[in-house]
């Protein structure tokens, strides 16, 4: 197949859109969520993501490439195809389109086939297996990964790494009940949604400089990379810790560790290339100058996932 089965539609809500007038990136892995569960439907699980269901689709990392900003009111749809499956395992693409056909972001997602309880992996049934190879979906060369890879990584993240580190707090706070799913584990898109609200903190001395120089600044991401490594539950606490860990004129590459700061282990952690954003001509903008030189700052040798 070429362009996947349909797995999702609807638009984007004005309350869903950030400080930038586009769709927060929160909200996008929170439809990609929904359109996983329609994945699974047409793989043949039509209650993964049901209370009473015996087996579900763990989101081990997804990688998302963000191509067409979405605005308030504008329709989209996702469609939905199998890259490659595993014993227990699958890598799977979910691509978000604008009415006229145009890529508005492409996501890899890969998932494990556990139970529901313990999150124990096992193997796929045959008829499970013999649908995804009918749901076969390359991924086309325009929505692969562009600058943030997709190959195995070992995190080092931690609480104490990061204090080591001297990475900034961004973030922090305690896991709602809303934020969790039905087997109360907190959801994907909240993972996110911490980035996103502790952007600010670490974009604030770059702000000023663009409103001294009378630009009206705001950021965007341009690719992702997620990877959970394990799954809080409501009332367990989280602490974002973020640095820069390279970049450009142009890009900035930020990498951000969640963490329990109880424990000191990590959540789970991301990797991100963000541009600063200009809000009138909605064009990228190339850092100069003091700019230049405070972004540089602000990057963390060493720094990884």
């Amino acid at each position: 197949m070429d362009d996947g089965v349909e797995v999702w539609r609807g638009s984007v809500a004005t309350w869903e859109c950030d400080a930038m007038g586009h769709l927060n990136v929160r909200f996008y892995v929170a439809k990609a969520m929904e359109a996983l569960a329609g994945l699974a439907a047409e793989l043949g699980m039509p209650r993964a993501f049901a209370p009473e269901g015996l087996s579900t689709l763990v989101v081990r990392e997804q990688h998302i490439r963000f191509i067409r900003e979405a605005r308030a009111g504008a329709p989209l749809v996702m469609t939905g195809g199998v890259v490659e499956i595993g014993e227990s395992d699958a890598r799977l693409l979910l691509v978000l389109r604008h009415l006229d056909g145009a890529v508005a972001a492409a996501f890899q997602t890969v998932v494990a086939h556990v139970t529901t309880g313990e999150l124990r992996p096992f193997p796929w049934p045959p008829r499970l297996r013999e649908r995804a190879l009918a749901l076969r979906m390359a991924v086309p060369a325009e929505i692969a990964p562009r600058s943030i890879g997709v190959e195995p990584v070992e995190s080092r993240a931690s609480l104490q790494a990061a204090v080591a580190l001297g990475l900034r707090r961004l973030a922090l706070g305690v896991v709602q009940a809303e934020d969790c799913d039905v087997h109360g584990r907190m959801r994907p898109e909240m993972l996110m949604a911490r980035i996103s609200d502790g952007m600010p903190h670490l974009m604030a001395a770059r702000r000023r400089l663009a409103a001294k120089a009378g630009k009206p600044v705001g950021g965007a991401a341009l690719e992702y990379r997620l990877i959970h490594l394990d799954w809080p539950r409501a009332g367990q606490r989280v602490d974002l810790r973020s640095g820069a860990s390279g970049g450009d004129a142009q890009f900035r590459r930020l990498t951000h560790w969640l963490l329990d700061p109880d424990s000191g282990r990590p959540w789970g952690v991301a990797e991100s290339i963000a541009v600063s954003f200009d809000l009138e001509t909605r064009r990228m903008i190339t850092l100069e100058g003091d700019a230049l030189a405070a972004a540089r700052a602000e990057e963390t040798p060493g720094l990884t996932l």
